[in-house]
Order: C-alpha cells, then structure tokens, then sequence
C-alpha cells in the first residue's frame, strides 16, 4: 500500500468522488467557445495552486506524507470542526470558480486537469455532512503514531539540520491541542452513537500506551536528540536537547496519557459491539459513497461482492494447477493452509535475511524492467525495515520520495518475526510496493510537470489497482517460473479478491466480524491473528481495500481491449507509457485515454 494513501484514511481517501464518465468528458453547459485560450489554462493553473495550497495547509502532515516538506513545522487542526466547515466554504468558492471558466477553450492536457480538480472537489464536499470528524484515530491511522514514527529521521520528515530539528519540535508543541482536539470529537462520537467497534479500540490502545513515557529522555518523540548528528555546534545541541525536554514533559507527556487515560477508561467502554459501517447513523449511504470514491466507478456494493466471489473461484482453479507442482495433492481450496504449514516457504532466521532477500530482486528487475518501460522514474528506490513501533500494525508499503530529490522512494518491509516470515509472496509483494508498482507511478508523479494537486494526490482505484496489474507483469519477466513463487502471486490476488467479498459483507450485507475472520482463513489460509487484523482493517477503513482489485481489473481489461484492437501495431511499453504518463486518474477518465489511444493507431 502506498504509505500517504494508508496514513490519510480519512482525508485522502476523500480527495475524489465518483460520476459517470459522460459527465467527466462533457464540457459545462454553456461552454461552447471551442477556441484555446492561454489565458483560460493561466487562470486554471492559478486555481489549481490556490486549491493545493488551501489543502496542503489545512492538512500539512499529509503534505509531508506526500514529499511535500514545505510544511514540516505544522500539524494543523483539520479534525477541528470549525477548521474543517472554513476548508469546505474554500471548497465551495473553488467548485464555483472552476465551473466559471470555459472548458473547452482548455487543452486536452488542461482539460484533463480541470476533470480532475472537479472530481476532487466534488468528492471533498460530498463528505461535508458526515461524521468523520468524530472518528480521528484507529489503529491503522493516527496522528500521534505517525509523528512518533517522524521521530527517527528514515521516514517521510527528514531530521538532518537544525532547522528541521526546530520543525519537528513544533509539531511536538501542537500536538496536545491535536489530541485534545481528538478527544473531543470521539466524546461526540459517544453521545450520537459514532464510534469504532470495540475489537478496533482493542488493537489500537496499546499503540496509545506505548506512547507514554514517565520522562522525556525515554520517550519515542525525543528520539532525535538522542540521534542528533556530531556536525550539530554544543550550543545548537544543548538548545534543541532543552526544547524538546520542555516541550515533551511539561505539555506533551501529560497530553498522552490523557488520551491513553480516555481511550482506555471512557471509549473502550462505549465503542460499539457491531461490525459493519451500516450500524452507524447514515451508515448504508456513508459506506455507499465510500464505495463509489474508492473504486472511482457506480458499482454497487452487491455487485461489487459478486465481482468478488467469482475471482475467488478463478483464483482456486488456478491452484488446482499449481497446487501439484509444489507437492500439494489435497482440494484446491486448502492449499493457502497447506503452504502455511510447510517450513520450507519459512526459509528466514533474521531481518537482515528478508530485506537482502528483496535487494536481491531489486538487482535483478532492474535488469527486466526496461523491455516493458520506455517510461521510467528519475527517482531511486531504497529498501528499509519498518520501524519497531507500528510493526504489530502495519502491512508492507512504499513512501513517496521528496520532491526535490533529497529522499529517495522507499519500500517498506514489516518483519515482525523473521522465523515465521513467509518466502512465497515476496516476488509479487515486491513488484507491488516497488518497482514496477507504487514507485512507476509515485515517483513519477513528481517528474511529470503536473499541477501540484496532482503530484501530491490520488485515488485508490488507480494508485491501488496500478500496483496490483504490476504483479501479473512478473509472469511476463519470468519471475514465477519457481511453482511456489506463482503460488505467491496467485494467494496476494486471492487476498484483493477475499476484500472485496468481507468489505462489502461487512458493512453492506450484515456480516460479523467472525465471518470475515473465518472467511479470510478458509479462503487464505491465515493464522487467526492475521484474518483478525486484516479484517479489523476493513472495519475502520471501510471500502479503501475496494479500489485494488476493482482498478487492476480495469487495466486489464484495457490491455485486452487495446490488444485486440490493434493486433501487430500494439506495443506493451507504449501502453504502460499512455496509462503512467498523465498521472493518477479516475478509471473513467483513463478508459477515455486509452480509447483514443487505440482509435488513433488502428
């Protein structure tokens, strides 16, 4: 999963909406000019950075989430209600403003900005009305976590200077009001009904305790003074040491607690006991809308389960043929099971193994990559272990590199027990959160000239799916030539299957919790802990895990439509270059693309 698109559950995940393809590609009504005008691509362009800012302000720690480090010194206060009414009246001016302008006196490359500026506004306001204020935190996704993650300098916020040193000690500083602030909502949340079910609290409490120190020497948040480089002068080092030995003791540590203190004592206790997102006030149409945003198209939750079910069924037909390459002679669907059984696919002792393991790939995908890629990033890739603190949480993933080159693109590897670290997903787990997935479309991105609201946003759909359709690629690179490693890839596209299936069950079609944990381990093979954490994903991220499966049958679906169309004139890098090089798009708007595309070469 792309690292900014998981931390901005709440907000990103809102920064597009859904409409009918015929909407997106017609101009507005009454704009029939028709001539191309500089002066409407200027007056567009100047909206479209009043809008990134508007956005990067309002939530600067998504902004760093995105390579954006301009806003390294703020958190902002978006959960605040006030905050957030003044952000969606800035929307507002801005959706009015945009439909002013003539459309059709754009260019084709314009206009494909306008479209998606005014998906990305529409989508904002359409969640206007809706509490999400009241539900801040969860266990895949807080505030606190990611700035105590911050703390070691690898991640998203560099901490090399002093000035950078000064830029996250004031975020340490607005943090309490950020947390009080959270506090608040969840209280809220309480009174009208609003809040996590029970299991998600479970998980995420500990996070919260972790978090707690008794002095600031021992917290996680002064992990830069104790990493402060020897360049640092005595005076900047006593200096910063003081600061953020105030900064955590006198307003920060107290802070914590009260929110370890108010999870634990006071929400635990009122979380509620159901499952799905339609238990909620508004919640059938709330997951409706969350549904339609993530997959960028009107399918329906109940088609959209049935999608589901039948890619199970494929997938299992394939293992019936896999299954006996790797000396499995049992029913096709208990092969996952059997795979986790066998110690041999457990090949590692530690860490070091796994992520050398994944180096040794990277070498050699480099050496396939450019007979599928004309178009490639300038960006590097580098490999990291996750951090300790959100290892029991977190799932494998790719951080975006800084814009202006001085953080290179990061793939994310979660070892939380090397011994029970499984070898047969590794190849296709790769090429999803590496390269060709996330980091073809991420980093280039920000090599495209792209209007900043576009280099720094997305959607599931596209930004999901294009990294799923990545994986099938390493069949054409000859990299599942290995039964097991093919198995692996087949059991990865099982699991983006499985969500659509226990997302939609839960919170459309009255599934439990139990049912989606059984389901994922008849289906997957899990241990009990990991159907347990991946479903208590879905729960407080409800619809996010849609667009993965739903986006890469899209692609698909297109290369099979390009393929037949143009039979000896279609060249693979040359579609991968037209589906990457407009960056992130609604799936309607990229069906449109590659419809020209193919009329223009047949």
């Amino acid at each position: 999963m792309h690292k900014s698109l998981a931390r901005t559950a709440l907000w990103a995940a809102l920064a597009v909406t859904f409409a009918p393809a015929a909407a997106l590609a017609a101009p507005p009504a009454g704009k029939v000019s028709g001539v191309v005008s500089a002066q409407a691509k200027k007056q567009l362009d100047a909206l479209a950075l009043e809008y990134y800012e508007a956005v990067a302000r309002f939530d600067p720690v998504d902004a760093t989430d995105r390579g954006d480090n301009r806003f390294d010194d703020q958190i902002g206060l978006s959960i605040g209600p006030k905050e957030h009414a003044r952000q969606n009246a800035h929307y507002n001016v801005f959706l009015n403003r945009l439909h002013a302008l003539d459309r059709r006196a754009l260019d084709l490359r314009s206009q494909t900005n306008y479209d998606v500026l005014e998906f990305e506004l529409n989508g904002l306001l359409s969640f206007a009305n809706l509490p999400e204020l009241m539900l801040p935190v969860n266990q895949m996704d807080s505030i606190p976590v990611t700035i105590a993650n911050y703390a070691s300098g690898d991640g998203a916020q560099p901490l090399t200077t002093v000035k950078q040193y000064k830029a996250y000690l004031n975020r340490l500083t607005q943090l309490p009001a950020w947390i009080d602030q959270a506090i608040a909502n969840m209280r809220e949340g309480m009174r009208v009904g609003v809040t996590l079910p029970r299991a998600a609290v479970v998980s995420m409490l500990p996070q919260f305790q972790k978090l707690v120190s008794a002095k600031a020497e021992e917290s996680i948040y002064y992990t830069p003074i104790r990493n402060m480089p020897a360049s640092f002068s005595a005076a900047d080092k006593a200096a910063l040491a003081a600061g953020y030995r105030k900064a955590i003791d006198a307003r920060l540590a107290p802070a914590l607690v009260r929110l370890a203190s108010f999870i634990e004592k006071d929400y635990l206790p009122a979380a509620r006991t159901s499952t799905g997102w339609s238990a909620l006030p508004e919640g059938k149409e709330w997951y409706e809308k969350r549904v339609a945003l993530q997959t960028t198209t009107s399918l329906t939750p109940e088609q959209i389960h049935a999608i589901g079910l039948k890619e199970v069924a494929r997938i299992q037909g394939e293992y019936a043929v896999v299954g006996p390459k790797m000396g499995y002679t049992g029913p096709a669907v208990a092969l996952p099971g059997w795979v986790a059984q066998q110690d041999k696919y457990k090949p590692f002792k530690t860490d070091q193994e796994v992520i050398d393991v994944y180096r040794k790939l990277d070498a050699l995908l480099r050496t396939k990559l450019p007979a599928l890629f004309t178009l490639m990033p300038k960006a590097p890739l580098d490999l990291r272990l996750e951090p300790e603190l959100s290892r029991a949480t977190a799932s494998d993933h790719y951080s975006a590199p800084a814009i202006d080159g001085s953080r290179p693109g990061v793939f994310w590897s979660v070892v939380t027990d090397p011994t029970q670290y499984g070898s047969t997903g590794m190849v296709t787990l790769f090429l999803h959160e590496g390269q060709p997935g996330h980091h073809f479309h991420i980093a280039l991105l920000q090599e495209l000239n792209l209007p900043k609201f576009r280099q720094f946003s997305g959607n599931t759909a596209y930004t999901e799916g294009w990294a799923l359709y990545a994986e099938t690629l390493g069949k054409e690179m000859g990299l599942f030539d290995k039964p097991e490693d093919y198995f692996g890839h087949l059991n990865d596209e099982m699991l983006r299957a499985v969500r659509l299936v226990v997302d939609t069950g839960m919170h459309a079609k009255g599934w439990t919790r139990e049912q989606s944990i059984q389901y994922m381990r008849d289906t997957l093979g899990y241990p009990e802990s990991t159907a347990r954490s991946e479903t208590e994903r879905y729960m407080v991220w409800p619809g996010q895990a849609l667009g993965y499966k739903i986006g890469a049958l899209k692609i698909t679906e297109l290369r099979q439509r390009a393929q037949a169309a143009l039979g000896d004139k279609f060249n693979l890098p040359k579609f991968h270059e037209i589906v990457l090089e407009d960056g992130t798009l609604p799936l309607s708007l990229l069906e449109g693309k590659i419809n020209r595309w193919i009329e223009k070469n047949q």
